[in-house]
């Protein structure tokens, strides 16, 4: 009789290995879970990262332009990372009547005009100087004599290739030592 009850409790029940089933398929869908956002936020942020570079370009553009940028909305589409893009771009008057206000939004060509997943804010202003003359960006120095790169007035030398001199170093006093 011995033997027979042996045989009886080396197996598992049917009851005990559905349980186990239901509990490594629970677990398994909670990493499945896990893997899906993980995969649906990297694309989500690679989006972001996109739109906020189209964002940060249509910036550089209105700032390196020599026109100061006009009170308006104005909106338009580019393509970046084989995808259309478009912005929309605010500029406002601030109080401070030399600057304005550059706000501008970005998201997929295809999504509601209402939809914004990438945000930038910048402004454009006339430098305010204590006397220091504006370099322009061909290398010249503008505005009248007297430069901060040419004291002396009149034309400004071209840049030469040798490297700057540098004062002597002062003598070392040898009883600090």
């Amino acid at each position: 009789m011995r033997d027979a009850d042996c045989a009886r409790q080396r197996g598992f029940t049917l009851i005990e290995v559905l349980a186990a089933l239901v509990i490594v398929s629970l677990g398994m869908l909670g990493v499945i879970e896990a893997v899906s956002q993980s995969a649906s936020n990297g694309a989500y942020l690679r989006e972001k990262t996109i739109a906020h570079w189209v964002a940060m370009n249509q910036l550089s553009r209105v700032r390196l332009d020599t026109r100061t940028p006009k009170i308006d909305k104005s909106s338009d589409e580019v393509e970046m990372a084989s995808r259309r893009w478009r912005w929309t771009m605010a500029v406002t008057q601030t109080p401070v009547q030399s600057m304005r206000r550059i706000d501008i939004s970005v998201a997929p060509a295809e999504a509601d005009k209402s939809v914004s997943i990438a945000s930038v804010t910048g402004f454009y202003g006339s430098a305010i100087s204590a006397g220091v003359q504006p370099v322009s960006w061909s290398g010249t120095v503008t505005g009248g004599p007297g430069g901060p790169r040419n004291p002396g007035g009149g034309p400004t030398p071209p840049p030469s290739d040798d490297p700057p001199s540098l004062p002597p170093p002062p003598p070392s006093d040898p009883e600090s030592e």
